[in-house]
């Protein structure tokens, strides 16, 4: 197997299910004595989260660079970005090393076109739903995307903020994010992507009105494909 490098800590609770999801795979491909071999930057989020201007995105992108440098130099063979929204500076990282680096919404919009989803609606932080690097992503792989609802951007913002990423998940926050999911069905989504790494908290992927592309999980899964050689 290979060894892959992950950045984590944005938040802790993504890079626990990263961990967890990747080790399951693995060991369902393999043996149940085998674990994944990793090399694991956890960075701190508090660095890392709120962030306003360029000013605010250089600095992570040299945070997340110096990150990626490090674990190549650890040994790790490709590199995985343990959250959506700092892949606004997923070039940058990139292009600072020599190993591949596995980008999240190129495998969330593989697997929807494999599916053959042509109209979906994205949901995450603010960034994620209102700049184009993320969703120029999904829409090059034939995906349409429903245009965000600021009334939700914001809504999510404080569920992600003020308590996903510290691990709280509520019954309020399900609540909402069950109407929110009922609402793009009906406003024309065939699909539901989850763009933050910690949604799956308050979203049962298996019992909604519409499919969900969970980014988390599918990018977890690519990682285990390369860890194990079948990319």
């Amino acid at each position: 197997m290979r060894k892959l490098g992950l950045i984590g800590g944005m938040s802790w609770v993504s890079t626990r299910t990263y961990y967890e999801h990747i080790n399951r795979i693995v060991q369902q491909r393999t043996d149940r004595h085998t674990s994944a071999p990793l090399v694991i930057e956890s960075l701190d989020f508090s660095n890392l989260c709120a962030l306003k201007d360029e000013a605010d995105w250089d600095r992570a992108a040299g945070i997340l660079i110096a990150a990626a440098q490090n674990l190549v130099n650890a040994g790790a063979g490709a590199i995985a970005i343990g959250a959506n929204s700092m892949h606004r500076v997923y070039d940058r990282v990139a292009e600072a090393v020599s190993v591949p680096v596995i980008h999240i919404a190129e495998c969330v919009g593989q697997r929807m076109e494999a599916d053959g989803v042509e109209t979906a609606a994205l949901i995450g932080t603010s960034n994620v739903m209102t700049e184009s690097f993320y969703r120029r992503r999904l829409v090059a792989h034939g995906v349409d995307l429903l245009p965000p609802d600021m009334a939700n951007v914001e809504t999510l913002d404080r569920i992600i903020y003020d308590e996903l990423i510290v691990g709280k998940a509520t019954r309020d926050a399900e609540r909402k994010l069950k109407t929110m999911i009922t609402v793009l069905e009906q406003e024309g989504a065939k699909a539901i992507v989850l763009a933050c790494t910690e949604l799956e908290l308050v979203v049962d992927v298996d019992a909604n009105v519409l499919p969900i592309y969970d980014s988390t999980h599918i990018h977890a899964e690519a990682a285990a494909e390369w860890i194990l050689g079948s990319d």
